[in-house]
């Protein structure tokens, strides 16, 4: 084992390995070794501290999840923009489960919205398959993460609308996001989620129930998205 391997099997815990497998079913039983997230970030955070983390950028695809886990938590770090871009264009192929995907949020973009857009605008109109769902994903989020608040424009909701996919984590992603925007942007987000035809029937559902589900959404605007 690696050293990082070796570290990462001290922390494990059976129980947690056995909950977080139940959570991630698109990973392997044998590549989770049950360490908890605050540890991983931890680990992460001394390591880029030590600045010493490049090599194991170049191992991918890494053999356990928590290697993957840690690689996101480091590029999130990374405070050039342009660097931060070319790491995640490496690794988001890698990229096999939602939790590593939607970890990893790198701090450096709040500031560089102007810059993300064209690229996260690349992403998200991908080719859905396999190789891309996770990609794919990372851009819807990246939408909803800094561009449904001072950022936002009507048409950011239509490119979304548009995209059509029969991945199960690009189309839970997409009722995230309208989810969201229904509790951030609701006079604009409301007329596509009523139109029936717009998101598809799985998708408009799935939003409309994880919007009820939502406490940033009132009664009022529940009542009326039951009725859809």
């Amino acid at each position: 084992m690696t050293e990082l391997q070796q570290k990462l099997f001290l922390f494990a815990d059976l129980k947690y390995k056995d909950f977080q497998g139940a959570l991630i079913p698109t990973v392997k039983e044998k590549r989770v070794i049950g360490v908890r997230t605050p540890v991983l970030r931890s680990i992460a955070k001394e390591w880029f501290r030590l600045g010493n983390f490049y090599d194991f950028f170049k191992e991918v695809p890494h053999e356990y999840f928590e290697e993957d886990q840690i690689h996101g938590f480091l590029i999130e770090q990374i405070k050039d923009f342009n660097e931060c871009i070319n790491e995640l264009k490496c690794f988001l192929p890698f990229v096999n489960n939602w939790a590593t995907c939607d970890q990893c949020t790198p701090k450096i973009f709040k500031k560089n919205c102007e810059k993300l857009l064209p690229i996260v605008s690349n992403w998200i109109n991908l080719i859905p398959s396999e190789k891309n769902e996770y990609t794919i994903r990372f851009g819807i989020r990246m939408f909803m993460c800094f561009y449904l608040d001072e950022n936002f424009k009507p048409e950011y909701l239509q490119m979304i609308a548009k995209i059509k996919s029969d991945r199960y984590y690009i189309n839970m992603m997409i009722a995230w996001f309208f989810a969201t925007a229904l509790a951030k942007r609701w006079e604009e987000t409301l007329p596509i989620v009523s139109d029936k035809m717009l998101l598809g029937d799985w998708v408009r559902k799935k939003t409309i129930q994880k919007a009820c589900e939502s406490l940033r959404v009132s009664k009022e605007h529940k009542q009326i998205l039951k009725k859809l």
